[in-house]
């Protein structure tokens, strides 16, 4: 986890091609080997992946590139800011 996290953004990538729930371990996998990823959660239900990520160290197009190159297609994504808020 980031010391950071004021750097953190959160992409959530539109994906193509999973059929099922192996498809998302593989996805996963994918996004989670590239340094700078934090946390990640595909779901195949939906068709997506929520990636929280260090927006100095990565970049969005980095993360769907890493779902196309383990063989699905990222077709769009949204990102904002992530809110870490701790609570007590």
């Amino acid at each position: 986890m980031s010391a950071d996290v004021a750097r953190d953004q959160l992409a959530v990538i539109r994906i193509e091609g999973m059929h099922c729930h192996k498809c998302e371990l593989t996805i996963r996998k994918a996004l989670e080997s590239i340094a700078g990823v934090h946390e990640v959660e595909v779901d195949f239900a939906s068709s997506q992946a929520s990636v929280l990520f260090d927006r100095t160290k990565v970049a969005v197009g980095k993360l769907m590139e890493a779902v196309t190159a383990a063989g699905y297609r990222a077709t769009g994504f949204t990102q904002g800011q992530a809110d870490r808020t701790a609570t007590s």
